[in-house]
């Protein structure tokens, strides 16, 4: 079979997965039987990394009852040709494509890209609305929303590839205008940004009471490049703002995501890969505190593979999310494995 000659795409902000450093550890599945919606992954095959159905088809079936996924924007199979901001438009076509590849049953039986978020430039103020619509139908019922990152930080070693997006994105006024396309259409936003930036996306939020809102990754909070070896000083500064975009009632918040290098964590580099207690241990304070402040009905666990699987598999990264649930009641558990995701999206599950 012929190599995809896409260009890598990469963030610099994960570690590449490496099945075999992997799989020198498995574990017992902690409550196999739980539903569980996982309602951010990503799907690609450029720049020599390959993660599309077959690959999430097997980390699934490792022995998690996923019972549906989500598939999120990260510029998959975009059109080579045709206006340039039509293009997002191939993203949703393929990752449909793969949802009625999952529906024929011969990738398991778990619902993969039930739900799709891509992309869409919002700075084409009104223009936004016509690229939403050819999602729309695109998505042949599946299209649920889109994600425009505004990451951004002035130290390139903790921005990556994001170091030349516009600052303060989400104040921009031609930026709002294309958003403001979005709750007409019954879309939703998620949010992909640095923990310094989530205020702005509260002030977002107020001003689009009506437009949900989901805050992927805990918020992004930073602990590399000049925010490394500062984490007693960052966390309570991270968790003010979790709290104070937690009064938005329109915001829900993705609890994951804390895999990747961002958040300084070096399970990466080490020998073996880490077991769900360590993993457990190290995110607890994060995921306690969105939880917390947003209250399970508006959490949601998620894998962010593969970026996530650059420093744990899927067995580790859900038998964490189950630890770290594991004091709160049934009804909770539910809203923070399946509810609140299938709720947020509007998922249509047999």
């Amino acid at each position: 079979m012929a190599a995809s000659t896409a260009p890598a795409s990469k963030s610099g902000l994960y570690a590449d997965p490496r099945e075999d450093w992997l799989a020198q550890y498995t574990e017992e599945i902690i409550d196999p039987a739980r539903p569980i919606v996982d309602p951010h992954h990503h799907l690609w095959d450029r720049g020599g990394l390959h993660y599309m159905i077959e690959e999430m088809a097997a980390d699934i079936a490792s022995g998690h009852n996923i019972i549906a996924t989500v598939y999120v924007d990260c510029r998959s199979m975009y059109r080579a040709r045709g206006p340039e901001a039509f293009r997002p438009v191939g993203e949703v076509e393929f990752a449909n494509g793969v949802a009625a590849m999952a529906a024929s049953g011969g990738y398991g039986k778990a619902a993969i890209c039930a739900g799709i978020v891509s992309h869409v430039n919002l700075l084409l103020g009104d223009g936004a609305k016509a690229v939403l619509e050819a999602e729309i139908v695109a998505g042949n019922g599946r299209f649920r929303g889109i994600r425009h990152s505004s990451a951004w930080d002035a130290d390139p070693d903790v921005a990556g590839m994001y170091a030349t997006r516009p600052k303060g994105l989400l104040l921009d006024s031609t930026f709002r205008k294309g958003f403001a396309c979005l709750a007409p259409l019954g879309l939703s936003f998620d949010a992909w940004l640095f923990h310094p930036q989530i205020g702005e996306l509260a002030d977002l939020a107020r001003a689009f009471p009506n437009t949900k809102i989901v805050l992927d990754h805990c918020g992004g909070p930073i602990g590399i490049g000049s925010y490394a070896g500062r984490r007693e000083e960052i966390f309570p500064v991270w968790k003010a703002s979790i709290q104070e975009i937690a009064r938005c009632e329109n915001v829900v918040v993705k609890l994951g995501g804390l895999a990747m290098c961002l958040l300084g964590y070096d399970f990466h580099l080490r020998p073996k890969p880490p077991s769900s207690e360590e993993a457990a241990a190290a995110w607890r304070p994060y995921i306690e505190t969105c939880i917390e402040a947003f209250g399970p009905n508006r959490c949601m666990f998620e894998s962010n593979f593969p970026p996530d699987k650059g420093q744990c598999s899927y067995q580790v990264i859900f038998n964490a999310f189950k630890r770290l649930a594991a004091p709160y009641s049934e009804a909770e558990k539910t809203a923070l494995f399946s509810g609140t995701a299938t709720e947020f999206y509007k998922l249509k599950l047999d």
